[in-house]
């Protein structure tokens, strides 16, 4: 059974509220979810507080929709910032599960792509996208593992923004080719969310292929899970290996010692 997931579920302080939103998530059949704290960097130093244990905030969770497993809720941040030197890695990030960015230039997308130690970056749904997308940047986030996401409650509500959030995502998928996205709902009131059969279907609305669509809501997030449990843990250190050869019979004692070998570490 294929595993799937909303990691954009607004935060909010009305507990029955946060409690009806993951409650009807279960139902539509998501078996993980994410909620999803929004914190604008100011130019001048600013503490990120650490996320409320999930376990804190409900007695119970529900269960998933044709299992008897209940729902996964994790904490996600997502940083709107407008400066790339504001974007500082803390040992606050690491408290979160996913940790996304949502950048609004084009220096900004390029830092966030090339740089930023981030799993998800965040395309505008809300207005036009002030710029174009570019393969460079785009292939450089793909290739460290970071995941593009689209969210679609914007869409549900108005018919403006319908048509940005269509048009931003078609411009995207002509660059990326459908690789590495996610498409999450953003919600913040029950009705705005969607099954995951239907989050597929208009994923090709947005110009994904059918599997591409049913990856978006499914291996996808589950790899934007893993890019953050990585990026929780990795320390960045090479690891150096000397591999000993036996002795051979008659062996020149004045041979040179075999090559050290390093181990290949990808940085997240």
């Amino acid at each position: 059974m294929v595993a799937f997931a909303d990691l954009n579920i607004s935060n909010t302080n009305d507990k029955k509220k946060l409690q009806s939103l993951i409650e009807t998530a279960a139902h539509l059949g998501y078996s993980t979810v994410a909620i999803n704290h929004l914190v604008e960097i100011q130019p001048k130093k600013q503490e990120i507080a650490k996320p409320k244990c999930v376990s804190d905030l409900f007695d119970q969770f529900p269960i998933v929709q044709g299992t008897s497993k209940p729902i996964k809720v994790l904490n996600r941040l997502t940083l709107m910032v407008s400066d790339a030197s504001h974007f500082r890695p803390t040992s606050e990030l690491k408290s979160y599960d996913i940790v996304a960015v949502y950048p609004k230039t084009e220096k900004l997308f390029h830092a966030a792509c090339m740089t930023f130690d981030v799993d998800i970056i965040c395309v505008a749904v809300t207005e036009k996208q002030p710029f174009h997308f570019k393969r460079p940047p785009v292939f450089g986030a793909i290739e460290r593992g970071v995941f593009f996401e689209i969210s679609y409650a914007s869409a549900i509500k108005d018919s403006t923004m319908r048509r940005y959030t269509i048009s931003n995502a078609i411009n995207l998928m002509e660059t990326c080719k459908g690789k590495n996205v996610i498409v999450s709902s953003g919600a913040e009131m029950p009705l705005e969310l969607r099954g995951p059969y239907d989050i597929a279907n208009l994923g090709l609305l947005f110009g994904l292929s059918e599997g591409d669509a049913k990856a978006a809501v499914s291996t996808n997030c589950r790899a934007v899970l893993l890019h953050g449990e990585t990026r929780k843990t990795a320390l960045g250190i090479i690891h150096t290996t000397k591999r000993m050869l036996p002795a051979a019979e008659g062996q020149d004692e004045d041979r040179e010692p075999p090559v050290s070998k390093k181990a290949k570490v990808h940085t997240v």
